[in-house]
């Protein structure tokens, strides 16, 4: 299997599909899953004769189970690190939920013409935490409850996540798809459970304000409005305010998770905009 070693010994799983000369996109995945979650995207993208990329942040996945490095500036460094190792340029940047924050903190601070453009879908930008400055945000105690649910049964935890609001399965009127849930379940249970209890944190109390008012490129932020992990309140409609040049997609009733239920919409969205 492909893996590319970071300086601390990390080893990054990595799928690079397609021409090598193709124009890259790479995509970053949200907690606790792995690249796996992409499947259609990537299979999608390939189609169309892109180059698709997408890698097992430290921790998750086939990549290294690591108790260090769990936070996004080492985050953003590994990506930075798998970039350079297949000298892409001119990429555009996929990342759900967490994967937002890692590609908004990797964005950032890339060289000049690594990036062409970035997509933030359902993704938790600026900030999840509620702060005095982000009063909208979610207290502290909910992610409190995430660590000791994990900690406490974690198989249990996440199947409820999976089974309920990730893919909005929980809503009056949809019918839960058990295949859906089951892989989500395996691609959290492959991950490494001090990485994962260490990037509730990651997720929940990173401030991306700065990041996001770094991003020149090009940016689509997508989000369901329906969304009951990542609130489209405190995420997405803040986040286009700080954005240079940024596009809002709203989805009606959408879930969290929504590049898996509905990818027959997303993809043909995320093309648009790529194309664009």
């Amino acid at each position: 299997m492909p893996f590319v070693t970071i300086a601390d010994g990390t080893e990054i799983y990595f799928k690079d599909w397609g021409p090598k000369d193709a124009q890259p996109i790479v995509f970053h995945h949200g907690w606790p899953l792995s690249a796996d979650d992409w499947d259609s995207q990537m299979l999608f993208f390939l189609d169309k004769g892109y180059r698709v990329i997408a890698h097992d942040r430290r921790g998750h996945g086939r990549s290294t189970q690591t108790d260090t490095g769990n936070e996004m500036d080492t985050y953003a460094a590994d990506v930075a690190t798998l970039t350079e190792a297949l000298d892409l340029t001119g990429a555009i940047h996929i990342g759900h939920s967490t994967g937002g924050g890692e590609v908004a903190r990797y964005v950032a601070r890339a060289k000049p013409g690594r990036v062409a453009k970035a997509v933030l879908l359902s993704a938790v930008p600026p900030i999840m935490l509620k702060t005095a400055a982000n009063p909208g945000g979610l207290p502290l105690e909910v992610f409190d409850g995430f660590r000791k649910a994990l900690a406490d049964n974690r198989a249990n935890f996440y199947r409820e996540i999976a089974a309920g609001p990730f893919y909005g399965f929980n809503r009056e009127g949809v019918t839960p798809q058990q295949a859906v849930i089951d892989n989500w379940c395996r691609q959290g249970m492959t991950g490494g459970a001090k990485a994962h209890y260490d990037c509730i944190k990651a997720f929940s109390e990173t401030d991306f304000t700065d990041d996001l008012k770094a991003i020149t490129v090009p940016t689509l932020v997508m989000h369901g409005d329906d969304d009951q992990v990542v609130p489209i309140a405190d995420s997405a409609l803040l986040s286009v305010k700080l954005l240079e040049n940024a596009t809002l997609k709203v989805y009606e009733g959408f879930p969290h998770g929504m590049f898996v239920t509905h990818a027959d919409v997303i993809n043909p969205d995320l093309l648009a905009f790529i194309r664009s």
